[in-house]
Order: structure tokens, then sequence, then C-alpha cells
């Protein structure tokens, strides 16, 4: 589905008001001059700002706030602080609007400015609109309604009826948003606001879109551009120009579209509107897919990413369900670009965007990640793509000198060659995309892309820093869409291969959800069933090329609900996949480098929960007396091991001891919480509990490994996207530490300590990787007689660079 913008009413920005002096006593002559000086910086933002030029606005504003609170002016100082805000959130820095906004509020209670404190209540809920978090923004306009009603505030109550139809609209309440919507432009004709007719007159057209009445949105759309082209509201035109292309794709009029964008999108760079340049990018994407013009769509897509990676990384500061319903707006973004790249055998750039999804996704649930310098460059260009923008770009520069009437001779030519015809000027951009040079460069791109696989930088660097140091490897990448299944595997001895499995997404997540039933059952005997149906789905396709290849490690970034099920537990009909191969996990290939390390000498830290087996001995956790033998178990095998058990295994010992050890071992409880990673913890045998944010403050760098032995995805009814499961591994990545071993659901005591003391007996043999070690531990309870259903050793899987 295309992204539709609406057009939110900003509350008027606060122009700063001259004080009355009340006597020279009161106020001496230099503070009348400089708030004076700061009304003039005020007003002067204001312009700016309704120009577009955010930048100057911000410094005007920021000189004007410095000047009130040096003379103590709490009213100057909050409308300062609110249109800081504004601008910030015009440029897309959510962080920052949300800052200045909630500053702003505070100021407004204290000096008890009613008026002030409903304008900040509205624009607060236009944030976190953008940020999709809908019924929080309904939340807050409605607080800025009820105020501006008591107050007889009708351009503030315009304001709030016109932000409470667009967060209905969101919701897909499109008939309440209209009511809504009908409210407003009346007030705007009773007061005679032109400008609050037109937002209301697109938002109409967008709502009726959505109820597939195409030509009464063109309508009301074009009423609206008539309007705010005349106002001179430039964001307003551009969005309004967005929806009508909208519109006029809906009913196959993709030329007149694809014009429409391009108008909007010009108007979005020139005033730097971030937010909204992603959205057309994405659509006038959608629009070339749509019309099987592969090369243009992946260049928009491209394009959009690029400015979406720019907005995530100033929005970091935010929480986690914020973050998480921004990934929400884009994520589709991502994956129609990651598909449509396979589908053209671009497999190195499809994982890219992938690693990038990856990124995205832990960015969301954890606020630590950063990323690298890869990864924050967005998606590679390739020349052909890069000269199509940097045509684009020139075109653009030429039509707005032809529009002020400054070509000279040679530019007019250009601008001609450009695009072909100046006999329409509606049509340049269509044009422009059919013109010689750009077919030139397509078919540029298209001879690049049958050599991409052999010829990318990031290929060369796979091969370098990953495949040629642990040759019989791969890499495994599913990405799971609507109506297929795609898979990657990439290698040091081959080109990329792709696969395509014709697999609908609810259909594997219900093999997904039917394997997790067997998986976390010890007592079904029909496990290997689903086992094997995922088997055909993700490992079947590659299998005479694993087998030719001789491969026998795989190296997993698995996506979505994959998660949740081990790779080690799918089964060949005759074997377990952990009987085949390892398996090592990993948040995304551009996060993390491999090189194959047998671990050091242990040192070892291990800490036991203990208690009585079914007493609900600390913080309600059942007692797990098993872990007081595992650890001595553990002490055993090496003498440089130090235990800490029950109330003496400790959060405070365990951050200050960790890393003076090579190997964290946790026999306790914990806990990954599906979408909400404050609620992740590890639990001590004192009954503290540590987060896994808490965890990034541990000092990890000399840790070899980490094993939780105790730890399960908390996995309520329904599947999430299992990024909580990546999250725990990031974190302890992120803390220093090479690799994590954790379960995904809760192994009975027993079964754990059976697969801990294989897993350590094989460390104790000395040159061997946490991955190989865990490999042999597992295929030794499989030929065990009372663990080798998989619920007792798939469960447990191993994160980060542990090759």
């Amino acid at each position: 589905m295309n992204k539709i913008v609406g057009v939110a009413m900003l509350t008027f920005l606060s122009c700063g008001q001259v004080q009355i002096m009340m006597s020279e006593s009161v106020q001496s002559q230099t503070t009348q001059d400089r708030r004076s000086e700061a009304d003039q910086l005020i007003n002067l933002g204001n312009q700016q700002f309704n120009k577009s030029q955010y930048q100057e606005a911000l410094q005007s504003y920021q000189l004007a706030l410095d000047i009130y609170r040096a003379i103590e002016d709490r009213k100057g100082e909050g409308n300062s602080l609110n249109n800081l805000g504004n601008t910030y959130d015009s440029l897309g820095q959510y962080q920052k609007a949300i800052d200045f906004f909630q500053q702003s509020l505070i100021t407004a209670k204290q000096i008890g400015d009613l008026y002030s404190e409903g304008r900040v209540l509205g624009n607060l809920g236009l944030v976190y609109d953008s940020l999709g978090q809908y019924q929080k923004a309904i939340d807050y306009h409605q607080q800025s309604l009820e105020i501006s009603k008591k107050l007889g505030n009708r351009m503030g109550e315009n304001a709030s009826l016109n932000n409470l139809g667009l967060a209905y609209d969101s919701l897909g309440q499109y008939q309440k948003s209209i009511d809504y919507y009908q409210q407003s432009l009346a007030i705007s004709k009773q007061v005679g606001d032109l400008n609050g007719q037109g937002i209301s007159l697109t938002n109409l057209g967008t709502a009726y879109r959505n109820l597939r009445q195409y030509q009464r949105a063109i309508d009301f759309h074009q009423q609206s551009l008539a309007i705010l082209k005349n106002s001179g509201d430039r964001n307003g035109e551009a969005i309004s120009l967005n929806n009508l292309g909208l519109a006029y794709q809906d009913l196959g009029q993709y030329q007149k579209a694809i014009d429409l964008f391009q108008q909007s999108l010009t108007i979005k760079k020139q005033i730097g509107d971030r937010t909204n340049e992603g959205n057309t990018l994405n659509n006038l994407g959608d629009l070339f897919s749509q019309l099987n013009q592969p090369e243009l769509a992946i260049l928009f897509y491209k394009q959009s990413i690029n400015v979406r990676e720019s907005i995530r990384k100033d929005i970091r500061g935010l929480n986690q369900a914020e973050q998480k319903s921004y990934l929400a707006t884009v994520e589709k973004t991502y994956r129609n670009l990651a598909a449509l790249l396979l589908k053209q055998d671009r497999i190195l750039e499809a994982q890219q965007v992938l690693d990038l999804l990856k990124v995205q996704e832990l960015s969301e649930y954890l606020k630590t990640v950063r990323g690298n310098a890869q990864t924050q460059q967005g998606v590679d260009l390739h020349r052909p793509e890069q000269n199509i923008i940097a045509l684009a770009n020139e075109l653009n520069q030429l039509q707005q000198k032809d529009r002020e009437g400054k070509l000279n001779q040679s530019e007019q030519q250009r601008l001609a060659q450009l695009v072909q015809t100046e006999r329409d000027q509606n049509k340049q951009f269509n044009s422009f995309l059919n013109s010689p040079e750009i077919k030139k460069l397509i078919a540029e791109l298209r001879r690049v892309e049958e050599q991409q696989n052999l010829n990318l930088a990031s290929y060369r660097k796979l091969q370098k820093d990953v495949l040629t140091q642990v040759p019989n490897s791969v890499l495994l990448y599913p990405l799971i869409l609507d109506d297929r299944l795609e898979l990657i595997i990439i290698n040091a001895k081959t080109p990329p291969l792709r696969r395509t499995v014709n697999i609908k997404r609810e259909q594997l997540n219900q093999e997904i959800v039917d394997f997790l039933s067997d998986l976390r059952d010890s007592s079904s005997e029909d496990v290997k069933e689903p086992a094997q149906n995922l088997y055909k789905l993700l490992i079947q396709p590659f299998e005479a090329e694993l087998k030719e290849l001789r491969i026998d490690t795989i190296i997993y970034a698995p996506d979505g609900q994959l998660r949740y099920i081990p790779l080690s537990s799918l089964y060949d009909g005759k074997q377990w996949l952990a009987e085949k191969y390892r398996v090592n996990n990993i948040t995304a290939e551009s996060l993390t480098s491999f090189a194959p390390k047998p671990l050091a000498k242990p040192r070892i830290f291990a800490g036991a929960f203990g208690g009585k087996a079914g007493d609900k001995t600390r913080a309600g956790f059942d007692g797990l007396p098993a872990t007081l033998t595992e650890v001595q178990k553990i002490a055993s095998l090496f003498p440089n091991t130090t235990t800490f058990t029950e109330s003496e295994f400790s959060k405070q010992i365990t951050a200050t001891k960790a890393n003076s050890h090579t190997i964290l071992h946790l026999a306790t409880h914990g806990e990954l919480s599906v979408g909400t990673p404050e609620d992740s913890f590890i639990l001590f045998g004192n009954g503290e509990k540590a987060t896994i944010r808490e965890i990034q403050d541990w000092s990890l760098s000399n840790v070899d490994l980490v094993i939780l032995s105790a730890c399960q995805s908390g996995l309520g009814s329904k599947l999430g996207t299992g990024v909580e499961i990546l999250g725990l591994g990031y974190q302890m990545q992120a803390a220093g530490a090479r690799v994590a071993i954790a379960s995904l659901w809760a192994v009975n005591d027993e079964g754990t300590q059976a697969l801990m003391e294989a897993f350590y007996g094989e460390l104790k043999k000395g040159d061997v990787t946490s991955t190989e070690a865990l490999h042999r531990s597992q295929v030794a309870l499989i030929k065990s007689k009372k663990y080798n259903h998989p619920n007792y050793w798939s469960a447990f899987f191993a994160i980060g660079n542990g090759l």
C-alpha cells in the first residue's frame, strides 16, 4: 500500500510580545531593549519558518531563547522552546522536537499560561502521530482541544480537530476522521483562515482516497492545492501534490502521478522535509514497480531508505515503543527493495538491505544499537544510479532557474536536452526519464547487474573477513515476504545463490507455531514431521550445493519469526541438522567480523540460582537445584573456576568480576521479553535482576563466552518478530563478549545439566571453538537415550563470533 501523507495543522508559532513596562523601578531600559531584541528574533524566525528556511529559523529561535532566559522572561522562554520544537519536527528530528516541547509544556504550566499549554500539547500530538504513536497523539490532541474550547480559542480548536482527524485516519477510522476534518473546515471558513481550509481539504481528499472514492479525493486535493499555492505554504503544497499523485495512481493515470510526485519531491528537498521526502521517494518506487520498471523502482527505493537511515540516526534517544512505531512506518520499503533486488538476482545488494533491516530492528528494540560506518551510509548506489540522480538534480536546478527567468542560452539548451521537449511543462520529468541519456544509463545498469555479484566491494569484504577464514561455511539469509520466502546463501567458492520458495507468510507462521509446540513438549512423538517441513523450506533448496561444497558450518541471519526456531532442530528425513552442521547465529554480517579462534585458556565465573525444586524461592521464580550441581561439575573440570551460588551470586559481584574471566556462566533464570526489552532480565541468586539494558554498562572485553543456561524467550500466544533473541546476543557483544549462548525455551534442570556437562567436556579437550563445542554436545545428547528429543539439545543457540 502506498504511503499516504496527511497535512498536520500546526498551531500558530508564538510571536514574541512586547511587554508593557510597569515602572522604571521594576524594569530597566536595558531589559526592555533586550526583550525587544528577542521579540524581533522570534518574528524573524517565524518568517524564516514560514519560508521553510528551517536552519535559519533554528538560529533565530535559539538566540531569542538565550535572551529570554537571561532576562528571566518565562513566557518568552516557553514560546521560544515551542518554536524550536516545531522546527525540529519539520526537519524530522523527532527526539529534539519532543525535548523542546516538553520543556515548553513545563514552563507553560509553571506560569499558568493555559493558552500556551494547549498549543504545546497539540504539537506533541503531531510528533507522536509522525512516529506512528496514534493513540498517544489522540490523547494529546484531546487535551489541547479541551483547553481551546475552554478559552474560546477558535484557531486552536480548529487545529486540534484537524489533527484528531489525522490520527483517526492513520488508525483506519476514515469516517470518524472525515467528521473531524469537516468540523475543522467549517471553523476555517468561519474565521477566514484560507491556509486552514487548504489543510482540511487535502486531508479530506486523503480520507476519501482511503475509502476508494478517488474522483472525490482528487476534487478535494485540487481545491487544496490551489489554496496552498496561493498562501505560499510550500510544505502543504508538497504534501497536497504527493496525495494528488497517489489518487491519480489509483486511477491508473501513471504518467500524471509521476509528474505530481516529482513536483512534490522537488519542494520537499528544497525545504529539507526529510520525512515526506522519504515517503514520496517510496511512492515513486511503488509506482515504477507497478509499471514493471525495476531499475527505476530500485533507484527510488534506495533513495528512500537512505533518507530514512539519516532520520533513524536522529531518533535514537526515543524510547523503545516510539522507535518501534517509527520502524513500522518504514519497514515495508526495506522489504520491497530487497524483494525487487532478489527478483533481479542482485543478491548482494539484497543482502545489504537485509542487514540494514536487521540493524533497524535492533535499533528499535535496543536504543544502544549504532550500526557502523557502513550501515549508516545506507544502501550502496551503482555508478549509473548515481549518474541518474545527478542528472535529476541538474534538471531540478534548471527548472528552478527557468521558473525564476534566470536561464542563459546554454542552460536553456541543456534543459531542452534533458527533457526532450518544452511544449508540455507538466510532463518534463516523464520526458526526462524517457530521454536517451537516462535509457543509456539504465542499459548500463543492467550490464552492471549481470556482473555485480563478482564485483561488489561488499562481497570482497565477505570473502576476506569471513568466508575465506571459514572456507567450509555459508552465510544463510532468509527473507519472509507476504507471498513467498526468499533465500540467499553466500560462500567463498561460488557466486551468491538465491532460491524462491512459494509459501504465504501466514502458512509459514503456522508451520513455525506447529513446530514450536512440538519442540517445547519433550513428550511429543511427532516432532520430526514439522521439523522436516521446515527443512524442506529452508535447507533443501540448497541441499545439492551444500553437499558439493562440503559445507560444515552455517552462519545464520534469521528473519522475523524464524528466529524462534533453532536451525539445528530441522530434520532431513534421516538426520537432524545438528548432526550435519555447526550453526552460528549472527545479528547481521555488517555488525560482526568472524575469524576462527579457539577459546582462550578458560577462567570461568560460574553463578547459580539454586533453591529447591518447585519452591518459589526468590522474586517469585522456581528454584533450580540442578544448577548447583552444574557449576560444581564445571569447577571440577576447570581449576580456574570461581563459583558464586545463592545469595552470594549477586548483580554487583557479577558486574564487578565478570571481566576478570574468559567465560561467564550464569545458571539462572533469564527471560527475553517480546516487544519490551525493558522487561527482559537475568535473575541473580539474591533475587536481584539485571535488565538487558543494564548489561550494556558491563565490561566484558576480556570475555570470550557468556552462557545463560536457564534463559528463555518470553513468547506468548502470538509470535513476535524474534528481535529480542538477537537483542540479547547483540547486547552481550556490545559489552565486549565474543559469543553468547542462550536458550529459546526453558529446558528442564536435568536436561540442561546434561548438555552443559557435555559442552564443558568438549571445551576441556582444548583447541575448540564455542560453536564446535555446542555442536558436539548436541550430537552427544542426540545419541543418548534419555535426552535425544530436540527439546533438550536444540533450545541452546550461539550468537556472535563463535566459529
